[in-house]
């Protein structure tokens, strides 16, 4: 096959579902995991197959790719304020399980508005920031808000859910238990304050790949929402949340020119890799974009569009029109940049379409 392209070792991705779909047995909470990562039905379908209850998307777009190939309990973890989008969301509603995320005032009636008049229901979710500041209202607002989007016509509050990732008192960390732990307790300390104001929610969503198995733990969680760990990355494997050999995904790529004794180029960039991770960023401090396999003395030092510029040792036997085969640092964004996909089964390899990337909305 022509370089570069991305390929998904299945026998190593079917023991991270698995693994994950028994921390949410042991725990006693659903598992309802991001696709944001595969965006691949068929990987989506597998996960409902080993344990979990319902899927996790971004975008509406994505909630309609999968709706279309069988998928019936979505959850939009997205604020929806275009009307637009919130025309198509209440579609998908009249076939599946849905539910839409809210974090606002404003995005609250604009769904309100919209359900209303189309003499329909909408459940919804108040996200909650606690601590990454990106969407999500503000923790010592939610109760407020709760209350003015459990009067609004047309939408049924079910719960709260934020995403922290390893955050612990509002700072990175790489104690990923502990950042699960203070997370989970925030939320279920939130959820009690809604529910003595009078609104009986009943879903309590949170963690991320690397806090999942803690944050799992807390009683009244009711959910977990992890989507990396289904193919793995450099990223989970310097958290601690897998080894490097448990990675299920990465890409292959050819090595077309070395330049001088310790350097070698291959035909991957940044339209190949994500770029979104960046070196020696705190707390991981990790050296380059992604790991060599089978040559962890090598260093992917920087990037062109379709470039990829690795520093080997002098000595190093890596020549031209060698193949080299890489763990990104980050595999979501990775995966977005590509068409397709490249199954390898224990007795062939097949491609599949990543069916939900690259939509804009």
């Amino acid at each position: 096959m022509e370089t570069p392209y991305l390929v998904i070792d299945e026998k190593k991705m079917m023991k991270n579902i698995h693994n994950m779909a028994e921390i949410a047995s042991k725990n006693s909470v659903l598992l309802r995991p991001h696709v944001k990562t595969h965006k691949i039905p068929e990987i989506a379908r597998i996960q409902l197959k080993e344990g979990a209850t319902g899927i996790t998307v971004a975008k509406v777009s994505e909630a309609e790719v999968m709706s279309a190939n069988g998928i019936s309990d979505i959850f939009i973890a997205y604020p929806l304020v275009v009307e637009s989008k919130i025309e198509r969301a209440l579609n998908l509603a009249k076939a599946i399980d849905l539910t839409v995320g809210v974090d606002s005032s404003y995005g609250a009636t604009r769904l309100s508005e919209v359900a209303a008049r189309r003499g329909q229901t909408l459940n919804v979710r108040l996200e909650v920031d606690t601590g990454l500041h990106r969407t999500g209202i503000y923790y010592e607002d939610a109760v407020s808000q709760a209350v003015r989007i459990h009067q609004l016509e047309g939408l049924r509050l079910t719960g709260i859910y934020t995403y922290r990732g390893a955050l612990l008192d509002g700072s990175p960390t790489l104690d990923t238990k502990a950042a699960g732990i203070q997370e989970g307790e925030l939320m279920v300390k939130l959820a009690g304050r809604i529910r003595a104001a009078g609104i009986d929610i009943r879903d309590v969503s949170v963690g991320s790949t690397p806090t999942a198995p803690y944050v799992a733990g807390i009683d009244g969680v009711t959910e977990i929402r992890p989507g990396t760990y289904v193919f793995g990355d450099r990223m989970q494997a310097a958290f601690g949340a897998m080894n490097l050999d448990d990675c299920a995904a990465y890409i292959v790529t050819t090595v077309v020119s070395r330049p001088s004794d310790d350097l070698v180029i291959v035909d991957g960039g940044s339209k190949t890799f994500a770029t979104d991770v960046q070196p020696d960023t705190k707390p991981l401090c990790l050296k380059g974009f992604g790991t060599v396999i089978s040559h962890p003395e090598a260093l992917f030092e920087r990037m062109t569009e379709e470039h990829g510029m690795i520093r080997i040792p002098r000595q190093s036997k890596i020549a031209i029109g060698d193949q080299l085969c890489i763990i990104p640092n980050h595999i979501c964004s990775t995966v977005n940049l590509h068409n397709f996909a490249h199954l390898k089964c224990e007795n062939d390899v097949r491609r599949v379409e990543i069916a939900a990337r690259g939509k804009l909305e």
